[in-house]
C-alpha cells in the first residue's frame, strides 16, 4: 500500500488498506459483474469453456485465512501457502477469470476460533474439497447466465468420478483431464452380485465384473500408428502447433456402485513422445476432433493465471483477512475484464497486442505523483515514522510481558 501511495497522486495506503481489509464492498456483486461483462465478450460461442482450476500463493507464517503446508502446484511440491480454486470463462485464445474460492484446509475448518479470528464466514467453517468449491463455481456461472458449452479442468477434477458424474447429472458437457492410471473399460463390466456358490456362509455383497479393466496409458500405447490423427491444436508465435490424437468409446466404474458410465477417452501425444489423456461425456454422435481440440483449451486458463501473477499483482498481496483475499481477488479479476476487453477492442488494428502492452501503455497514460527532492523527503520522513513506532510498539509489548511475569 505505501508503495502505491508514492507513486498515485493525492492518495493515503490507510485508506487503500481500509478499502481493502475492512471496507464492506461486496466482493460477489463485483465478480457477477465481471462475470456477466466476460460472457458478453466470450459467451455464447460454440468453443466457450468454463475452465475450473486451482492456483497457489505462497506465504509466511501461519496467519494468513487458509495457509497451510500443502501442495502448490506453481512450486510442484508442498509449500506453506494459500490455495484458491478459480473459474475462467474462455474462447478462443481469450480468458477471464469469473469466479473464486479460497480452500480452508482441515486443521483450519477443526479450528472455529481460528477461523473466526480471520473473518471467515459460519457458512464457510466447514471442510470442502477443491472439487465441491468447483462444482459450486459451475452452478453460480449458471445461474449468472453464462452461456458456455464445455466444462473443462485437470486432473485434479477428472480423477474425482464423483464430479465427472455430478456434471453428467447437471447436464454439463465436460471435458476433464485424467491421470495415466485411470482405469477404463473397453466393454460394458456390467457389475453385479455373484450368486452363492455353496449354500453355507454368508451371502455375497460385493459388485464384482468379468470384464478385465486396463489404464488410459496401456490402451493409447497399445494403439497402432495408423489409428492416430494429426490434429492442429491452434497457432502460435513458432507456427502451428500439432498433436496426435486416438480416441473411443470407453466404460468407466467406481468398482463400488452400479452405476457405469460410457465416455469418450481421448489420448494426445507430441512430437516430443508426451502422452496426455481426458475423458469427456460429449453425445456418441460428436465429431470427436472437436473434442479433441476442445481440450487443448484448457492451456489458456495456465496463461490467465501468468498474466494476472505477472501483470495485475495477483500474488502480490500481504492481506490476511477473508475479506481483504476476496476483495483483492476480486479487483484482480476486474482488471482481467479490462485487459481482455482492450485486446478485443484493438483486435483488428493490434492483432498481436498483449496484456504487456497494455499495462505499459496505462504505466505511461495513467498520472503519477510528482517526485522532487521534497517529495523523496516526505516519502522517507513518514516510512522513518512508522518504522519508529513499531520498535516503539514492540518494546512496549516486550515490557508488558516482562511485568505481567515480574520481571524489572
Amino acid at each position: 500500500m505505501e508503495r502505491m501511495a508514492e507513486v498515485v497522486p493525492d492518495s493515503d495506503e490507510q485508506r487503500y488498506q481500509y478499502f481493502l481489509s475492512e471496507s464492506n464492498w461486496s466482493d460477489q456483486e463485483v465478480t457477477e459483474h465481471v462475470a456477466k461483462d466476460a460472457d458478453r465478450l466470450l459467451g455464447g460461442k460454440d468453443d466457450t469453456s468454463l475452465i475450473v482450476d486451482e492456483s497457489a500463493f505462497t506465504k509466511k507464517g501461519d496467519h494468513s485465512v487458509g495457509v497451510a503446508r500443502q501442495y502448490s502446484g506453481r512450486m510442484g511440491k508442498l509449500d506453506n501457502c494459500q490455495v484458491g480454486v478459480f473459474s475462467a470463462l474462455s474462447s478462443g485464445t481469450r480468458v477471464c477469470p469469473v469466479g473464486t474460492r479460497l480452500f480452508l484446509p482441515e486443521k483450519w475448518t477443526r479450528n472455529r476460533k481460528r477461523c473466526a479470528k480471520a473473518g471467515v464466514p459460519k457458512e464457510r467453517m466447514h471442510h470442502q474439497t477443491k472439487q465441491e468449491l468447483a462444482m459450486e463455481l459451475v452452478i453460480q456461472a449458471r445461474q449468472q447466465g453464462l452461456r458456455f458449452k464445455w466444462v473443462q479442468g485437470d486432473g485434479a477434477y477428472g480423477h474425482d468420478l464423483k464430479f465427472c458424474r455430478n456434471l453428467d447429472d447437471m447436464g454439463e458437457r465436460f471435458i476433464l483431464a485424467v491421470h495415466k492410471n485411470q482405469r477404463i473399460y473397453l466393454e460394458d463390466p456390467s457389475p453385479a452380485v455373484p450368486e452363492k456358490e455353496c449354500k453355507t456362509g454368508r451371502a455375497l455383497q460385493r459388485l464384482q465384473t468379468k470384464v478385465r479393466p486396463t489404464t488410459a496409458q496401456n490402451w493409447a500405447k497399445r494403439q497402432p500408428k495408423s489409428d492416430w490423427k494429426v490434429l492442429k491444436m491452434r497457432d502460435s508465435t513458432k507456427g502451428e502447433i500439432e498433436v496426435e490424437v486416438v480416441y473411443r468409446r470407453v466404460w468407466v466404474w467406481d468398482g463400488q456402485t452400479k452405476r457405469v458410465d460410457q465416455w469418450w477417452l481421448v489420448a494426445q501425444r507430441d512430437g516430443a513422445g508426451d502422452y496426455k489423456y481426458a475423458l469427456s461425456n460429449a453425445p456418441e454422435t460428436v465429431d470427436c476432433k472437436e473434442v479433441a481440440r476442445q481440450a487443448g483449451q484448457r492451456f489458456w486458463i495456465e496463461r490467465s493465471f501468468e498474466d494476472a501473477k505477472g501483470k495485475v499483482g495477483m500474488s502480490e498481496y500481504q492481506a490476511r483477512g477473508w475479506i481483504a483475499w476476496h476483495h483483492h481477488m476480486a479487483m484482480v479479476m476486474m482488471a482481467m475484464l479490462f485487459l481482455v476487453e482492450e485486446r478485443e477492442l484493438h483486435q483488428t488494428s493490434l492483432p498481436l497486442m498483449s496484456c504487456t502492452d497494455v499495462v505499459e501503455l496505462l504505466s505511461i497514460a495513467l498520472p503519477n505523483r510528482k517526485i522532487d527532492g521534497q517529495e523523496i523527503l516526505r516519502q522517507m520522513k513518514v516510512r522513518h515514522e512508522k518504522r519508529q513506532a513499531s520498535i516503539d510498539a514492540a518494546y512496549a509489548r516486550q515490557k508488558a510481558r516482562r511485568c505481567r511475569h515480574g520481571g524489572a
